[in-house]
C-alpha cells in the first residue's frame, strides 16, 4: 500500500511540475538528493562500521555476557515467562544494550534473534507454530521501538554530516526523551499484560 502512496505523490509533483514551469527544479532536486544520499550512506557506514566493530569486540571479550548477568533481574521483571536458561534473554539483552549505547545497527541482528527464540518458546508451548504474537514479543518489540538511548549515535552522525556546529548536543534531550518513552513502554505493558490475566 505504502508503494502506491508513494508512487502516486511522486506522479502527482512530476506532474505539477510539468504544469507549473518548475520540471527542471524536479530533476535538480532529484538529482541533488541522490548525490546527497550517497554521501550520507557512506558517512553512515563509517560510523556504523565503528560501532558495530566495538559491540562485537565487546561481545568476544565478554563484556556483553557480564551485562546480560547484571541485567537478569531487569529481564525477569520485564519478561517473566521466559525461563533463566532460555536463549531469548540473551538476546534481549544483547539487543536492549546495543539500543542503549545508540547502535541500532548492532541490535537488529540480536532482535531478531530474539524474535526467532520467542516464537520457538511460543512453539514448544503450544505444540504447533503461534498464529499471533506473545505477550513477551509485543512487549520486546515496544521496548525496542521506544529504545533508551544514552549515546544516540546516529542523530550525532547526521547532525555532523549536516554541518551542525554542536553534533552532540543532542545527547541530554535524547536521554530524557528515550528515558520518557521507554518509562511508557513499560507502564503500558505492565498494564496490558495484566488485563489479559
Amino acid at each position: 500500500m505504502l508503494n502506491y502512496i508513494w508512487a502516486f505523490m511522486i506522479l502527482i509533483g512530476v506532474v505539477y511540475a510539468s504544469f507549473t514551469g518548475n520540471i527542471e527544479a524536479v530533476s535538480n532536486a532529484a538529482l541533488d538528493s541522490a548525490k546527497e544520499s550517497v554521501t550520507l550512506c557512506i558517512t553512515m557506514l563509517g560510523v556504523m562500521s565503528m560501532w558495530t566493530g566495538l559491540m562485537e569486540i565487546a561481545k568476544t571479550s565478554g563484556l556483553i555476557t557480564g551485562a546480560v548477568r547484571r541485567c537478569d533481574h531487569i529481564l525477569h521483571y520485564l519478561f517473566p515467562r521466559i525461563p533463566k536458561s532460555h536463549p531469548a534473554r540473551e538476546y534481549i539483552a544483547t539487543n536492549m544494550i546495543a539500543n542503549i549505547l545508540g547502535l541500532g545497527w548492532a541490535a537488529t541482528p540480536a532482535g531478531l534473534k530474539a524474535m526467532e527464540e520467542l516464537a520457538k518458546l511460543e512453539t514448544d508451548k503450544k505444540g504447533k507454530a503461534p498464529i499471533a504474537a506473545s505477550n513477551e514479543m509485543c512487549t520486546f518489540l515496544i521496548l525496542n521501538i521506544s529504545s533508551l538511548q544514552l549515546i544516540p549515535v546516529n542523530m550525532i552522525a547526521y547532525r555532523s554530516q549536516y554541518g551542525s556546529p554542536n553534533p552532540a548536543g543532542i545527547i541530554a534531550p535524547a536521554i530524557v526523551a528515550t528515558l520518557f518513552s521507554s518509562l511508557m513502554a513499560i507502564l503500558f505493558c505492565k498494564i496490558m499484560d495484566h488485563n489479559q490475566k
